[in-house]
């Protein structure tokens, strides 16, 4: 088949490498793309956010399948375009991508569900927003409601902090997204996500995976969009993982089934997990990045036919084959980030690098120029290892993290530290 991807980050590349090595997979489009998915893949300048733009690609391209990578055309409903436009597609409708274009959305459905989760306040006004954190204490944790690149999250430690978080979200430090802020409860205890495929009755688990979000060791430092993850999370037993189903991800999908707005997609379940007892922390609407890199590297070919019998809603007679192994992905940022960090500075080594099913370096923010890989964006590299366990996994990660030559590089050297 003819298969179209949207999107341009490490997660696309590594779905493009799974993709790729499945022989059901004829010829594969990656819109924008980038640097390192075009040496494997044709990449295409199209509009991802609009609908009608893709479509006509599609059609033009005589694509079979189209797989929707971020969230932001998903919430701007470019599934539904094509979906209407007679296409198969991988990703959920924009009603149904409300949970996570919307946090608040995502709360009044565990409401419905009696899905565990942390107690909050929905807020339109600061004033009201401000007198909730003075009654309720530090910590806590103010989210900006809508879409804000993984960025709009503060964990404040102090009840100034909160506020100071509060002032900038509807003063719109993050844009739209700040213009509703949900407040909640601090929640202790380990986080972990869960990956599971919904085709809007089924539901398939597809993997678990941890990842680090604070830019320094020892998970310290402002959060980032993820400096590394491994697979599987040790915390995600299979009693956490049934409770996990049958607590929330099962309700959550009976909700939305109920409303008329089926799920049917990834739905990427972040958890914390204190005890043996999962609540929910937020929902995700695509694959996370980084934990895509490490699931696609131990799912390999089969994850084309995962996703085509997710679009097909054959998840009922589908199964997962899992390898008894371990994943780990560095992310390598340039330095700054997530400040301010410069563009443009040289990534060399890359081409004696051994790059096979078991090791792999995906590219998030790259572009070439004159014939040279420079960097394009704030997180830069995936570098991306199999091992037999994770101690494994981290060696051969980190082994080739060491041949890449890039001094304006900065990567953290701990990733997986609670595991191991």
């Amino acid at each position: 088949m003819n298969i179209l991807i949207l999107g341009s980050g490490g997660r696309e590349h590594s779905l493009a490498w799974a993709i790729m090595q499945n022989p059901k997979c004829d010829k594969l489009i990656v819109a924008p793309g980038n640097a390192g998915i075009a040496d494997i893949a044709d990449c295409a300048t199209v509009n991802i956010e609009d609908g009608g733009a893709v479509a006509v690609f599609a059609e033009e391209n005589a694509i079979d399948f189209v797989i929707i990578g971020p969230e932001a055309p998903l919430a701007a409903g470019v599934a539904d375009r094509l979906r209407e436009a007679g296409f198969l597609v991988f990703g959920p409708s924009q009603a149904a991508a409300r949970l996570e274009s919307s946090k608040s959305f995502t709360k009044e459905i565990c409401d419905a569900a009696n899905a565990p989760t942390a107690g909050y306040g929905h807020f339109t006004e600061a004033d009201a927003a401000r007198d909730y954190v003075r009654s309720k204490g530090a910590p806590i944790v103010v989210k900006a409601d809508g879409l804000a690149a993984g960025k709009g999250v503060i964990v404040a430690q102090t009840e100034a902090e909160a506020i100071a978080a509060i002032d900038d979200m509807f003063s719109g430090a993050f844009g739209g997204a700040g213009a509703e802020v949900v407040i909640e409860d601090f929640m202790t205890g380990e986080e972990a996500s869960f990956f599971v495929l919904c085709d809007g009755e089924n539901v398939l688990p597809v993997g678990t995976a941890q990842d680090h979000k604070r830019i320094g060791e020892g998970d310290t430092g402002p959060n980032t969009g993820g400096m590394g993850a491994y697979s599987p999370a040790p915390i995600m037993t299979e009693e956490v993982i049934e409770r996990a189903l049958s607590e929330i991800v099962h309700p959550t999908v009976a909700e939305m089934r109920r409303r008329g707005t089926p799920y049917e997609g990834v739905l990427y379940v972040g958890l914390m997990i204190e005890d043996g007892a999962p609540r929910l922390v937020e929902y995700n609407v695509r694959f996370g990045d980084p934990e895509c890199q490490v699931l696609m590297m131990r799912l390999g070919a089969q994850a084309l036919d995962l996703l085509h019998a997710c679009a097909e809603g054959r998840l009922a007679e589908t199964t997962v084959n899992w390898a008894d192994d371990h994943a780990m992905t560095v992310v390598m940022a340039a330095a700054g980030y997530p400040g301010a960090y410069e563009k443009g500075s040289e990534i060399r080594g890359m081409g004696n690098l051994p790059e096979n099913s078991s090791q792999m370096v995906f590219h998030a923010g790259t572009r070439r120029r004159d014939g040279k890989l420079e960097a394009a964006g704030g997180r830069v590299l995936n570098v991306t290892a199999r091992g037999a366990t994770l101690r494994e996994a981290a060696d051969r990660a980190y082994e080739l993290v060491d041949r890449i030559d890039w001094p304006e590089g900065i990567c953290r050297r701990d990733i997986g530290w609670r595991a191991l």
